[in-house]
């Protein structure tokens, strides 16, 4: 789906030979899927028809959206892999580690001039929403960014960072689908609801595996979060339940970066931080299932839930 889209990069400029790079193995392909499922739940459900009597199919454009979204994802992993140093994406060397750190980001920069050459044949409300869930996962990167070595932020800033960097997308995903469905505005709002939980528990339990996760597993090169200091849900959890003399002991192995990990990981699982994290996981994903309570019962609705399941099940 992404990789048709890059077809036209010819050998010659040598672009084709950095978009051969993008062809590894296929992500998780969360976010087209809760475009196509949110797309089908509402379309299957009201089976909203033509004045002529035939089923309207915007299958056709929710796959091209699909790719939109995907494509900024990649563009977005390839810029992450540059700020982490990433060596490893989906079990296979990163670009930046291959091409170096120049390359990677001006690929990124060419999956978004592609994506708004595609943007231009939507329509404008489309447009919009794709605008904007792209400029909040920026703003949130950005913000991530700011909040490094700040380890007085407390939960619920976390939460609007998380919901800014990842779920903002997953809810523009499903308002896409949604919108492409024929649904009105309730139905709209409540799979955007569904999208923005998934999204938070989907960065939560990402997170969980950036500290105790097995590389091999994840295909990914993992511990970034920590050798750059970035705040976490276990993290500011275990930073509130410790006492001064130990806030000074974890700040101290947060600066040692991987050589304090294994003392950290330590820490986090005495103090139950770990625990809380993946409960909390838990209950966005418990409140986006909940959403979609107010929508018809469908097959799609089915593997929304599933999907949710899914994300959920990843916990380490």
């Amino acid at each position: 789906m992404v990789n048709e889209q890059l077809d036209g990069c010819s050998d010659k400029t040598g672009i084709g030979r950095l978009a051969k790079c993008l062809n590894s193995p296929a992500g998780k392909m969360i976010r087209p899927g809760l475009v196509l499922l949110s797309y089908r739940a509402v379309r299957d459900a009201s089976r909203k028809k033509t004045s002529q009597g035939r089923v309207v199919n915007k299958q056709d454009d929710a796959v091209r959206i699909g790719a939109i979204v995907e494509m900024i994802h990649n563009a977005a992993l390839l810029h992450d892999d540059v700020i982490d140093e990433g060596k490893k994406r989906r079990g296979l060397p990163t670009v930046n580690s291959l091409w170096g750190n120049e390359s990677a980001v001006l690929l990124g920069d060419f999956l978004l001039s592609r994506v708004l050459t595609m943007c231009a044949d939507l329509e404008p409300r489309f447009q919009r929403i794709i605008a904007a869930a792209a400029a909040r996962t920026c703003e949130g990167e950005l913000r991530q960014i700011i909040q490094r070595r700040n380890w007085q932020i407390n939960e619920s800033e976390y939460i609007d960072i998380v919901t800014e960097k990842t779920a903002a997308l997953f809810g523009g995903c499903c308002q896409l689908g949604a919108l492409l469905g024929g649904a009105g505005g309730k139905e709209v709002k409540l799979l955007n609801a569904f999208g923005l939980n998934v999204g938070i528990a989907f960065q939560i339990i990402d997170d969980l595996h950036d500290i105790i996760g097995d590389e091999k597993k994840a295909g990914k090169t993992l511990g970034s979060d920590i050798g750059k200091s970035k705040p976490t849900l276990a993290l500011i959890h275990l930073l509130k339940a410790v006492d001064e003399k130990e806030k000074s002991l974890v700040k101290s192995r947060l600066s040692a970066g991987s050589d304090g990990k294994e003392a950290l990981i330590e820490m986090l699982r005495s103090y139950g931080s770990l625990g809380y994290a993946r409960r909390r996981a838990e209950e966005f994903v418990a409140k986006g299932i909940s959403a979609l309570a107010g929508l018809k019962e469908s097959g799609a609705k089915d593997t929304l839930i599933e999907l949710a399941r899914y994300v959920e099940g990843q916990a380490v």
